[in-house]
């Protein structure tokens, strides 16, 4: 057995690599520069952990997530490995601890963020640690044409001429061929050897169905595949919501956002991978790390904002190898809502000047000072005293965040939650004896419609907006709620923490960064409409146009795809399938459930019938979702 192997074996009970894996530690071990693509599932941490261990000395990993470099520290930590990571909040007098160890304490990996590698003094001690290996995860952040730009990691190069002869390992798990360049030119790599692994996932089948009723759908779905499932939903509202009703459907299920406490995501988190809970919904904040097998549905009830997210989210099912599924859901509304969400909300030059400028105005910061200046942060507040769009001042905010002028913490959660303890009837009483809070408990109960099951994040100045209310009479009426037991109550304190990197230069900062933003904006654009051809194409395989897009030529057909399957329908069946829709449409107008009861047929043959239909105009959709003939 390989050296390579017995460590693998050791420490991650493993008894064969993955594809590729060998031959890039192999290559890394060589001395070599490497460029590696393993797409989702493909295991890139393991091609970098293994040949540190073999050689005396540290590894050097850059990565841009928080998140992602606490959970690769505590999975090595868990198997006895020693590992750091220099994430942000960490005092300067304790980051020199930390770097002692790794000079002195024998650690095998020091995990660092791109913008630590700005400070000349951590540079200087990194000159003095016997660094054996630096191995660059998400690489694609240093291309301008990658989903996550961010200009530290145009600085990465930098430490070739501080560790001439020190290999360089660029790891990405999606990028186009435009973007590959761009990482072997941006990081100088030198003549690197390039791996690139296939992105056909050949057991999953991506499915897009159309459907006006989601969680009729989704409740078939699950019902057919009883394995481990993860939903997919765009906000932390529809992971509540999705939830809770799927629990009144008699499905175990639990839901993961960003907004839960390190318990609360824990506690789901296991419920799931114990599989006490059959699905778990989610927002995007849920896959970094997450490794099970056997899930069999990944289903998406909204458009992702681009093809590599999407192809990520969707890879999490059929990690053992069975067949498992990738299911798009999608109504005509979907298309009006991503253009809502993912376009219309792109902070411009003039939104994020005005966002910079309040930002330094909120906290007081005088013109050329600021730097190094720590705060909380509550956005739902800074948003309210500016009334400023939510949705686009965060994302400027997260631009400001990737160009290293300030540094965010992500964890918008709520300050309050609350749930109501007594029957809907009880509290309508109390409205109708109490007529001073009633507007602003009616503007609770029509904001958080499922405030009655669970405990829920509570904004407290959008209803003060809706009731027209101060928000001290809307936390006032909550207390009192809470003193007469109609409602459970609790604050937080986990606001956001905001750091700003630069002294404060107003439009000199922003001129600055402003050639990447509309950049961005322009690939944010193509992106979604990547997105909206692969589910409006309905003459190519689903597989193939994935392929096409990551810059695979040639492939062939998939054959378990939604267009694949609906190929191998019998054309007979499906013309006397759409002449009884037609003659039952010209009695009255039905929904596609009764559609599907009165015809006896599948769920996916009524779908792709109605899809036909509508595609060659003979019904439509009315408001009410129930499919009519056109006139």
């Amino acid at each position: 057995m390989s050296e390579a192997l017995e460590i693998l074996k050791k420490y991650w009970n493993h008894d064969s690599f993955r594809p590729l894996q060998n031959e890039i530690i192999e290559t890394v071990l060589s001395g070599q520069d490497t460029f590696a693509l393993l797409p989702t599932g493909g295991g890139k941490s393991i091609c970098f952990q293994v040949p540190a261990l073999m050689q005396k000395g540290i590894c050097l990993v850059i990565s841009p997530l928080v998140a992602l470099m606490k959970d690769q520290v505590a999975n090595l930590q868990s198997r006895n490995i020693k590992a750091i990571a220099l994430t942000g909040g960490i005092k300067s007098d304790e980051m020199i601890d930390l770097l002692d160890n790794c000079q002195f304490g024998n650690y095998k990996f020091l995990y660092l963020s791109p913008e630590r590698l700005q400070s000349e003094w951590i540079l200087e001690r990194l000159k003095n640690i016997d660094i054996n290996l630096i191995a660059i995860d998400e690489a694609h952040c240093v291309s301008q044409w990658g989903h996550d730009f961010r200009p530290a990691y145009l600085k990465i190069s930098q430490l070739k001429t501080h560790f001439p002869k020190i290999p360089f390992l660029a790891l990405t798990a999606s990028a186009t061929d435009r973007v590959k360049e761009d990482i072997i030119k941006e990081l100088a790599l030198e003549k690197p050897v390039e791996f690139q692994q296939s992105f056909a996932r050949k057991n999953i089948a991506y499915m897009v169905f159309e459907s006006e009723d989601k969680l009729f759908r989704i409740e078939q779905i699950l019902k057919k595949n009883p394995q481990p499932s993860i939903i997919y939903v765009r906000n932390r509202k529809s992971c509540l919501d999705i939830s809770a009703q799927l629990q009144t459907l008699g499905f175990r299920a639990t839901y993961y956002h960003g907004g839960l406490s390190s318990r609360e995501k824990e506690k789901n988190m296991n419920l799931w991978m114990e599989e006490k809970a059959q699905v778990i919904v989610a927002t995007n904040a849920f896959g970094m790390g997450i490794d099970k097998a056997n899930v069999k549905t990944v289903i998406h009830t909204q458009l992702p904002e681009n093809i590599e997210n999407y192809y990520q989210e969707a890879g999490r099912a059929g990690r053992n190898g069975e067949k498992a599924f990738a299911i798009l859901l999608t109504s005509p509304s979907d298309y009006f809502q991503a253009e809502n969400q993912f376009i219309n909300t792109l902070a411009d030059k003039k939104h994020l000047n005005l966002v910079y400028k309040k930002l330094n105005n909120y906290f007081q910061i005088a013109y050329g000072e600021g730097i190094n200046e720590t705060f909380t942060f509550n956005l739902n507040h800074f948003c309210n005293r500016y009334n400023f769009p939510v949705l686009k001042t965060f994302n400027a905010l997260q631009f400001l965040d990737r160009q290293s002028i300030l540094s965010l913490s992500q964890e918008f959660s709520e300050k309050i939650s609350l749930q109501f303890i007594i029957p809907s009837k009880e509290v309508l009483r109390y409205m109708s004896l109490n007529p001073n809070d009633e507007e602003i408990i009616l503007a609770i109960l029509r904001t958080y419609p499922g405030i009655y099951e669970m405990d829920t994040a509570f904004n407290s100045a959008l209803i003060s907006k809706k009731s027209n209310k101060s928000e001290k009479e809307v936390l006032a009426v909550l207390e009192k709620l809470k003193s007469k037991e109609i409602i459970s109550y609790r604050s937080k304190t986990n606001d956001a923490s905001l750091t700003f990197n630069e002294i404060r230069e107003d439009e000199r900062t922003i001129n600055r960064v402003a050639k990447y933003l509309e950049k961005q904006n322009e690939l944010k654009k193509s992106q979604l409409e990547s997105v909206l051809q692969y589910v409006k194409e309905n003459n190519v395989c689903k597989s193939k146009l994935i392929l096409t897009y990551f810059g695979e030529k040639d492939t062939e057909p998939c054959g378990i795809c939604s267009y694949c399957i609906s190929k191998k329908r019998k054309p007979n069946d499906l013309e006397s399938l759409y002449t009884l829709i037609i003659t039952l449409l010209k009695k009255e107008d039905l929904s596609s459930r009764e559609l599907q009861n009165r015809t006896q047929t599948t769920k996916d043959t009524i779908i792709f019938a109605l899809q036909t239909l509508l595609e060659k105009e003979i019904i439509k959709i009315k408001p009410n979702n129930t499919y009519t003939l056109k006139s």
